[in-house]
């Protein structure tokens, strides 16, 4: 729900995927928080989306998964409650509508990957983002290379903590410019 009267500029958002290959692996869940440019939240969304489970049980193996084993495992069980991702993007392409005016930039850790997902599952999504992001990431290679500075987020992979982890590391290296 929208609770500021001013519109959104960034559109961060996390992506859960069953591995890293758009070809073969799908998107399992999705948050997304719009915030102005100053970083200050206006709405959330949070989506499940349904997966063929025989998928998520082929591609959802190896050395990652198994580290991060209590996340597949709260992935895959919340996974009957899941929508179609037709359904998820147009519920997410409202959730647009509702807090954002014009462009709208997406925002996130490595963001550049979630775009792929973006560009293979939800092309309609896809349309209407800026061709810029806004990828933190960059900064976290910057900062931890350069100044040798790092910024320790938990990493529990999962959707929305992740995002909220994002901008608040964002906010973090801000804070070096003041």
């Amino acid at each position: 729900m929208n609770t500021t009267n001013h519109k959104a500029k960034l559109l961060w958002v996390d992506l859960e995927m069953t591995g890293l290959d758009p070809a073969k692996d799908r998107i399992c869940e999705i948050a997304a928080i719009a915030t102005d440019m100053e970083l200050n939240e206006i709405a959330r969304f949070e989506a499940i989306v349904k997966v063929d489970k025989k998928l998520m049980d082929e591609r959802m193996v190896g050395d990652f998964w198994e580290k991060n084993s209590k996340s597949r495992d709260a992935l895959k069980n919340q996974n009957e409650k899941g929508q179609p991702i037709e359904i998820v993007e147009r519920e997410l392409l409202s959730f647009i509508d509702q807090n954002f005016d014009k462009e709208i930039y997406l925002a996130g850790n490595s963001i550049h990957q979630d775009r792929k997902f973006i560009e293979h599952e939800m092309p309609e999504l896809n349309k209407r983002l800026h061709y810029r992001m806004l990828d933190v990431s960059a900064w976290k290679i910057y900062f931890e290379n350069a100044l040798n500075k790092k910024f320790t987020k938990p990493d529990n992979h999962r959707a929305l903590d992740d995002i909220n982890g994002s901008i608040e590391e964002f906010k973090w290296y801000l804070t070096f410019m003041k």
